[in-house]
């Protein structure tokens, strides 16, 4: 028996002998993935429903894009500390998030109609959970995509403030494009990933949840972003 062969047959035996946490935290990974969208979803539906809320937040530019900056800290804090932070902590940072990002998405259902609302999340549903299947059973590596992924999520920022100020509908639609493919191959590539750092953790265990924690975190930004990409190609129909 060769050097291949014994590693091989010790990543089997590893596999085998994990397997007891690893699907309990792939659980967890989709739950908390679930519950962040649900509550974004009852949030922007919740604010959108209140004039009040809505001019509070929209009237002021100060409030709305402060909402933003508090998205944004949440996630990097949540990032950078999450080693040092406790899963109730943790995930009580997720939550806030989730409903922040809520607020700040309520504009949607002032925008396009509930028809198109619904029907570009169902696609998003489906292209999101064909991709979570491709990058959780394929055999192929993809985390040289990483690289260009990261790349490519530069490119279209710049693009999207770029076109602030251009205001060109047909650069918009190739931005939307780009930003679905984008993140269609994101699903899959960080699908992978978690799948991977999960299979390294041999106890479903507080260190082991809050990496299953951040996992969720990835999802659920890939599929609100495809969610908005997709939103912006449909509601051009609208």
């Amino acid at each position: 028996m060769n050097v291949q062969e014994l590693e091989r047959k010790m990543m089997g035996g590893k596999d085998a002998y994990l397997s007891q946490a690893f699907p309990a935290l792939m659980r967890k990974v989709y739950t908390w993935m679930a519950l962040a969208l649900v509550i974004t979803a009852v949030t922007a539906y919740g604010v959108a429903g209140s004039p009040l809320l809505m001019n509070t937040i929209y009237s002021s530019k100060l409030l709305f894009f402060g909402l933003i900056g508090v998205e944004l800290a949440l996630v990097f804090w949540l990032s950078a500390r999450i080693a040092k932070l406790s899963l109730s902590t943790a995930t009580l940072m997720f939550t806030i998030y989730s409903a922040v990002n809520g607020a700040t998405l309520s504009f949607i259902f002032y925008v396009y109609s509930p028809t198109v609302i619904v029907q570009t999340f169902l696609v998003t549903a489906a292209s999101f959970g064909a991709m979570a299947a491709y990058g959780y059973f394929t055999k192929s590596d993809l985390s040289s995509w990483g690289r260009l992924f990261f790349m490519a999520l530069i490119g279209l920022i710049i693009a999207g403030v770029v076109n602030v100020f251009w205001q060109n509908s047909m650069f918009d639609l190739l931005i939307s494009c780009v930003g679905v493919l984008l993140f269609v191959g994101l699903t899959a590539y960080d699908t992978q990933k978690i799948k991977e750092m999960l299979s390294m953790q041999e106890f479903a265990d507080e260190p082991a949840q809050k990496v299953a924690l951040m996992g969720a975190l990835a999802l659920y930004l890939d599929f609100v972003n495809l969610f908005l990409y997709l939103l912006r190609i449909f509601g051009r129909r609208d």
